[in-house]
């Protein structure tokens, strides 16, 4: 088995919102991954006095502990008993109702000798390659997939200058309207306080011999297919298995300093927090 992990701040001044692990029991009959991204808060009030590398330390560590000594549990439950353990930690001292309590997406796999199962909430992703070499790409799409008025407000703040004040007030309408459909119907979903939101998303298995290699991504270390375009999830998944999940994360941070105000490809941030796991079985 071959298990590899590279995560990176985008800002070396700002903590790592991303959290990745992988724990492998000592039976060596199996194990799980759990890879969670942070969601960035405005800097305003959040009804919460928690950071969100505090958020997902906790949650993250939830999840590793429940999918490897609860087997019998399905990983959506998992998931839920997760987010309320989670809540309960601090549900007396912060507003958990609030839409900007600390939160973030998850990629969730478990294996053992017979099967492999996983789960895939917002929009990080997970790869599974089979023994014949095809690569499925497990996504959540429903943030990729917003009324198309949001792409209008997206296209409109990317239009104006940056530093200006009015791209500034433009990007604040901007993220008041993806904000009022974050855990909403009609919307996309994240891991916040709600447990029910677990059960919204995207899970799967398969034999166990079906399944080589994998590799969870945040969207930071996605941007090498999804914003730069320097090859699909299959080439992607080659990569890791030549060079590994830092020379992954590396491509990306050159392709943003080569093109560091988003001219060529606009995106919401110069660097984002990556977090990629690789592993082969």
């Amino acid at each position: 088995m071959r298990i590899e992990l590279a995560t990176e701040p985008g800002d070396p001044n700002r903590p790592n919102e991303d959290y990745a692990s992988v724990a492998l029991p000592a039976s060596g009959q199996g194990g799980s991954l759990v890879l969670l991204d942070g969601v960035t808060p405005p800097a305003e009030d959040v009804g919460c006095l928690h950071s969100v590398p505090w958020f997902t330390a906790r949650l993250g560590g939830a999840l590793s502990e429940l999918s490897v000594s609860l087997r019998d549990m399905t990983l959506t439950e998992i998931l839920a008993a997760a987010i309320s353990r989670t809540a309960d930690t601090h549900r007396d001292t912060c507003d958990l109702s609030h839409p900007r309590t600390p939160q973030a997406t998850v990629v969730l796999a478990r294996w053992d000798e017979e099967r492999f199962e996983h789960l895939v909430l917002s929009d990080s992703a997970l790869l599974i390659a089979g023994p014949d070499g095809t690569v499925e790409a497990v996504l959540d799409q429903r943030l990729a997939q917003l009324p198309p008025s949001i792409g209008a407000l997206r296209d409109e703040v990317r239009a104006l200058p940056r530093g200006s004040a009015e791209r500034q007030a433009a990007g604040g309408r901007y993220a008041a309207a993806v904000e009022a459909l974050r855990n909403a119907e009609g919307g996309f979903f994240t891991a916040a306080a709600d447990p029910a939101t677990a059960a919204l998303a995207v899970t799967g298995e398969r034999p166990r011999s079906a399944v080589t290699s994998f590799a969870a991504l945040t969207d930071g270390a996605g941007r090498w297919v999804e914003t730069f375009r320097e090859g699909d999830w299959a080439e992607c998944l080659a990569l890791l298995h030549k060079s590994g999940p830092q020379a992954l994360v590396d491509r990306v941070r050159e392709a943003e300093r080569a093109d560091p105000d988003g001219t060529l490809f606009p995106r919401g941030k110069r660097h984002d927090d990556a977090a990629v796991v690789y592993g082969e079985l």
